[in-house]
C-alpha cells in the first residue's frame, strides 16, 4: 500500500544537543526576526520561503529546525526531494534547552 505520509528522518532536540557537540550542518528555517530573537549557535538562517534555492554540499546531513517542527518538516521534505540527506528536528526551538544566541 502506498503511504501518503512518507516518513522522513528526524531527531529530538536532546539528540541534536549531543550531535551539535560535533561538526554538524544545522539550518534554522524560521523568519529572520525569529532567528535573531534566539537561535542555536551553529544554526544558519535559511527561511522556509527560500529553502528551494538552498544549495548544500551533499557530503554531510543537514539538520533542520524551526519553532515547533512543522516548517522544518516541510523543509526536510523539500530538500529530501532534491537528494539532500535532510533530518527534521522534532519539537523545534520550543523544545530546545541548550544555549542560544541572539542577533545574527
Amino acid at each position: 500500500m502506498l503511504s501518503l505520509f512518507k516518513k522522513y528522518p528526524s531527531v529530538t532536540t536532546m539528540e541534536l544537543a549531543e550531535l551539535a557537540k560535533g561538526n554538524i550542518r544545522l539550518l534554522d528555517v524560521r523568519t529572520p526576526s525569529e532567528y535573531q530573537g534566539g537561535h542555536i549557535v551553529k544554526a544558519q538562517n535559511v527561511p522556509l520561503n527560500t529553502i528551494e534555492s538552498y544549495q548544500p554540499t551533499k557530503d554531510q546531513p543537514v539538520y533542520i529546525i524551526c519553532q515547533s517542527g512543522m516548517r522544518s518538516k516541510q523543509a526536510t521534505r523539500i530538500l529530501s526531494k532534491k537528494g539532500v540527506e535532510a533530518i527534521n528536528v522534532r519539537g523545534g526551538m520550543s523544545q530546545w534547552h541548550g544555549l542560544t544566541k541572539k542577533g545574527k
